[in-house]
């Protein structure tokens, strides 16, 4: 019952997003512009890692359009509650895990498509990157945002305005994307930066990345990304079902 009621609400909301094509194709719009008019600034600099200017600013910005997009996940739920569709959710016999699940791997599935796009337009620029590698990136963001996904919503849950939701997530994401070295290796960072950008759990994500990205699977970050994404997912996705039990949703 739990995969029927998963895929059915999965599939509610992914037609949802195919009708709407243009926020689709909007959404990949910002890395899209990091990685026309900053990308080709780093051309030649030394950015103290392996590969190209290309193989540590793509990385980061799959990455970053997991964090910011799935992060502004709880925006619909707020506008649900106000439409009464949730409270429509809550008397039928879906299971309440299943109304978390299909949401998220609804986003898991824009935000990969969107990485394709980027991958793509990165490839046209000058990226090269083995497949195996590319793989693993698109593996890293849906992780991503599975997790950021699970508790955007979880919070959207206990808000009751939009105005109070928006400047939340900003005040969090914000702080997350500079000290997890998304743009530039946090190695060029000067000391005591580099060391708190360590308590932030996307340095392990991008790191592994790119890592992945010269070819380099065998590695400590990508032991620890992996470790990082599964853990921060599965307590994610915890807290959001929590969250959606007892919030009656």
């Amino acid at each position: 019952m739990l995969l029927h009621d998963t895929a059915l609400i999965y599939g509610r909301y992914l037609r949802q997003s195919l009708r709407s094509r243009f926020a689709l194709l909007f959404g990949v719009l910002m890395p899209l512009l990091y990685l026309l008019f900053f990308g080709p600034l780093l051309t030649g600099l030394p950015l103290g890692a392996r590969g190209s200017s290309w193989q540590v600013l793509v990385p980061g910005l799959l990455l970053q359009l997991g964090l910011f997009g799935a992060a502004f996940a709880g925006f619909a739920i707020i506008i649900e509650n106000g439409h009464g569709v949730v409270e429509r959710m809550r008397v039928t016999p879906v299971s309440r895990l299943a109304l978390l699940l299909g949401r998220v791997l609804r986003e898991a599935t824009v935000f990969v498509f969107q990485a394709v796009l980027l991958v793509l337009a990165a490839v046209g620029l000058g990226l090269r990157a083995p497949l195996p590698g590319v793989l693993i990136g698109f593996a890293f963001v849906a992780l991503l945002t599975i997790s950021l996904a699970s508790l955007s919503y979880a919070l959207a849950m206990k808000v009751r305005t939009p105005q109070e939701f928006g400047p939340t997530i900003n005040a969090l994401t914000m702080p997350s994307m500079l000290l997890s070295g998304l743009m530039l290796p946090m190695s060029l960072a000067p000391a005591w930066l580099d060391v708190l950008s360590h308590f932030m759990p996307f340095r392990y994500l991008v790191d592994a990345v790119r890592d992945a990205y010269v070819g380099s699977y065998a590695t400590a970050h990508m032991l620890y990304g992996v470790l990082v994404a599964v853990g921060f997912a599965a307590l994610a996705v915890t807290v959001g079902t929590r969250v959606f039990r007892t919030s009656g949703a």
